[in-house]
């Protein structure tokens, strides 16, 4: 097992655990006021940012000939680190485009979980919408894990590669064309 593997790996239980325990804690507290816990409705995933402090941010999205990125300057959230801030940047990515924009993140795809080192490597983990609702074909492909990449990379120094993960496990690809094994750093060589 790598090192990078090994230190996500205890991240992810580390996560995990702390959710768990936050899981009980919050099913203990319920208990003792004789009310059931009611789950927050989920937020609708085209939701507008928060009120409140934003950035300017680059988000990728399909140029209009499909062969390319185009950069378009967004607002994002405002997130307190580098860690929240990257989540912010991923949510507003991932996000359906506004018309006439065009999404290169298949439809439905949700950000599960997202990591940093301090070497400067993003984990994101993606729900597993990336790979099965995916269009196929090698350019689209391309396209999809640029955009998420160079979000990432472009906006933020502290991260210089990004590894791709699909519900929680590393995949080798997400449509058969892009070795995803590894982490991948900034590409702008698809960016018009």
């Amino acid at each position: 097992m790598t090192f990078r593997r090994a230190l996500f790996v205890g991240i992810a239980l580390v996560a995990v655990g702390l959710g768990w325990l936050a899981f009980f804690s919050a099913t203990r507290w319920s208990g003792r006021t004789g009310q059931a816990a009611a789950a927050a409705p989920a937020p609708p995933v085209a939701a507008p940012a928060p009120p409140g402090r934003k950035i300017k941010a680059h988000l990728y999205y399909v140029s209009e000939d499909g062969m390319r990125l185009t950069s378009v300057e967004r607002d994002v959230a405002y997130g307190e680190g580098p860690l929240e801030q990257a989540r912010e940047i991923i949510t507003a990515q991932i996000a359906p485009a506004t018309e006439p924009l065009v999404s290169p993140v298949p439809h439905g795809t949700t950000l599960r979980a997202l990591f940093l080192t301090g070497h400067g490597d993003a984990y994101v983990d993606l729900s597993r919408e990336a790979a099965t609702a995916h269009a196929g074909g090698s350019i689209s492909e391309l396209l999809t894990i640029y955009a998420i990449v160079n979000a990432l990379t472009t906006n933020l120094p502290a991260v210089t590669s990004v590894q791709l993960l699909v519900d929680g496990k590393e995949v080798e690809t997400l449509a058969g064309h892009v070795d995803l094994r590894r982490p991948l750093t900034k590409n702008l060589a698809w960016v018009e």
